[in-house]
């Protein structure tokens, strides 16, 4: 395990010229485009490349060692090489990889989660968030008869086409407050298909209200991420879900909770916490305890889908690896560590970082504050209370984020390049004090840069 004594100021020797990093990087290029299908953590002149990682240290090519506290976007709560993960899914390998039929580990996980989520009654696992919003969007199309879907402004759901759309758009072209424009955000989604997509404003309960109203019957559900990573890690308001729920089930619209991120936020994950009671909901990232997973699950009789054997409308789905021993294994192992007292502490933790980050930004005279809940938190270089997505955006901003990003790198402290940040359950108040000086000393770097 590292100590402080390994991590040093400068230490971002990974983008000189003659770096380890940069050799892998100029071979590597040759083969994969930009060199890393890591592509959203992209930097130039190349990214970084880890060679391993141990409890909340990731080591370098260089051999530098920084405090990560990006946990591969927030999926290892419990850093790296957890040895209960390690030990469990050693043992998995020796008994096989993967197989045609189902094993014990798929029950047992999905004891664990429907025991833990009120309304989740059935589960069923896929291979990543990505493909378990897609899975929920077409269950929800299954079970209602409808086509259509609606999305918040600003929230990001993986990489389906349908959901691919208004999560990093802005002006001119972006519409009302009250009515946003339907946007692909990507090349190669048809036009057609991103504006069959309904977008809502987050926290703006009338204008939801409306827009739902006017396309009711032919919304089959609204995906919901109940703290969005790409909108600020802002919360609902008061109400807003309450309200969702109440207009969605008056017109026979289903709603769909993507917790693929928000599920670290408690013990019943981000519903657990904010209420909204979704009729389905995505899973990913923590439940496969550093393996490839997804998972939807939610009210039988609209789970009943899945069911080949079923009375109702059938969707058809499975793959090679959904629901493979050595990823439920890993997934079971983490989360029958995720007790109810990790979380409190987790909670505590996080809720003392933002704190002491948004002092550092008071102290510092930059224009920022220090979002998010439970053991997330957001970096936003942006001053002003923030209600929605549109808040979140400044011209401005966006320089400073990266320069903060790099800086942070600098002082050994792996974040996202959007300021997500997530603290797993190897750290503690040596840790915090960590982050929270680095930040402080980043924030002086781009001062004087």
């Amino acid at each position: 395990m590292a100590n402080s004594g390994e991590i040093r100021s400068g230490a971002n020797t990974f983008l000189q010229p003659g770096s380890q990093c940069t050799k892998w990087y100029d071979e590597a290029v040759r083969y994969i485009p930009a060199g890393t299908s890591k592509a959203n953590l992209y930097m130039r002149p190349h990214p970084l490349y880890i060679r391993s990682g141990h409890g909340c240290w990731a080591t370098d090519l260089e051999g530098v060692v920084r405090l990560d506290g990006l946990n591969a976007f927030t999926a290892l709560i419990h850093g790296h090489a957890f040895p209960p993960i390690v030990a469990a899914v050693t043992a998995q390998l020796a008994r096989g990889t993967n197989f045609a039929f189902s094993t014990p580990e798929e029950l047992e996980l999905a004891k664990l989660l429907v025991e833990r989520v009120p309304g989740m009654e059935r589960v069923r696992f896929f291979n990543s968030g990505t493909e378990a919003v897609m899975m929920a969007i077409k269950a929800a199309r299954a079970f209602t008869g409808r086509d259509r879907i609606a999305k918040m402004e600003g929230a990001y759901h993986g990489y389906y086409d349908d959901v691919q759309v208004s999560f990093h758009s802005g002006p001119p072209d972006w519409g009302p407050d009250d009515a946003p424009h339907s946007l692909p955000s990507s090349g190669g989604i048809p036009k057609h298909r991103a504006l069959e997509t309904l977008v809502l404003p987050w926290n703006d309960p009338e204008a939801t209200e409306r827009l739902i109203t006017r396309h009711k019957s032919d919304l089959a559900a609204v995906v919901v991420d109940p703290l969005a990573n790409r909108m600020g890690l802002i919360p609902p308001a008061p109400g807003y879900l309450k309200h969702l729920r109440d207009v969605t089930r008056g017109y026979g619209i289903l709603v769909i909770f993507d917790e693929v991120i928000t599920f670290r936020l408690g013990y019943s994950g981000g519903q657990g916490r904010y209420g909204g009671d979704p009729d389905l909901t995505a899973l990913g990232k923590i439940i496969g305890g550093g393996f490839p997973v997804g998972a939807v699950g939610g009210r039988a009789e609209v789970m009943a889908v899945f069911d080949p054997g079923s009375k109702g409308p059938r969707v058809l789905s499975g793959g090679t690896f959904s629901g493979n021993p050595v990823s439920l294994t890993a997934g079971l192992a983490a989360m029958t560590a995720l007790d109810r007292a990790t979380f409190t502490r987790l909670d505590d933790m996080g809720r003392r970082l933002r704190d002491r980050l948004n002092l550092v930004f008071k102290a510092s005279g930059h224009s920022g504050q220090v979002t998010g809940e439970g053991s997330l938190f957001r970096i936003m270089m942006i001053e002003r209370p923030l209600r929605n997505y549109r808040d979140t955006l400044a011209p401005a901003a966006a320089d400073r984020s990266a320069r903060l990003f790099v800086a942070l790198l600098d002082g050994g402290v792996i974040v996202n390049g959007n300021g997500l940040g997530c603290l797993s359950t190897p750290m503690g108040e040596g840790e915090l004090t960590r982050i929270e000086g680095a930040v402080e000393q980043a924030l002086n770097r781009i001062s004087r840069d």
